[in-house]
């Protein structure tokens, strides 16, 4: 691995995106609690609390940073579902990682709201027609963003962060 920052690569935004591959991406939301939960599964607090990498983010902060990004994801294809190409609001994620619910709420809380969130918005996923994935937000530093390039941004963001923590754990060989 060249940047432990990217396990998995940079997101590679597509142009063109069929219904075969947003089928992949939801069935990638879909498996991702089970997938970081797994990448988890038995780490003691001292593990929980290294770093991935230097400088980054501990596993524990990773595993809360997930459901708090995907919680604005579900929200940001509910706006663009219901209100015309809405002006979404960003938020400082680095400054949510150190907040005491990132700081002393146990990994399992996290994985759970993340079950629940990913079967709402997997369900609400698969309901698009068509028509609702041309629809779309409005980032006020990259403009407008489809339905369906959100959801392949997401799809590589559960990705990505799980291979931050199986990526430690191989090399830590835990």
């Amino acid at each position: 691995m060249a940047d432990p920052r990217f396990p998995v690569g940079r997101f590679d935004p597509r142009r063109e995106v069929d219904p075969g591959l947003r089928a992949g991406w939801i069935d990638e939301v879909a498996a991702l609690p089970a997938r970081l939960r797994e990448a988890v599964a038995g780490l003691s607090d001292e593990q929980l609390d290294t770093p991935y990498r230097e400088g980054g983010w501990t596993v524990r902060q990773v595993v809360h940073h997930v459901p708090d990004s995907h919680m604005n994801a579900y929200v940001r294809v509910k706006l663009a579902l219901t209100e015309e190409a809405p002006l979404i609001k960003t938020y400082d994620e680095a400054a949510w990682a150190t907040l005491a619910d990132t700081r002393g709420t146990p990994p399992e809380v996290s994985l759970a709201l993340l079950d629940a969130l990913h079967a709402r918005w997997t369900t609400l996923l698969r309901s698009l027609g068509e028509a609702e994935w041309k629809r779309a937000i409005t980032h006020p530093e990259w403009g407008a963003v489809r339905l369906d390039a959100l959801l392949g941004l997401y799809a590589w963001h559960g990705r990505h962060h799980t291979a931050h923590v199986t990526s430690l754990r191989e090399r830590m060989g835990w």
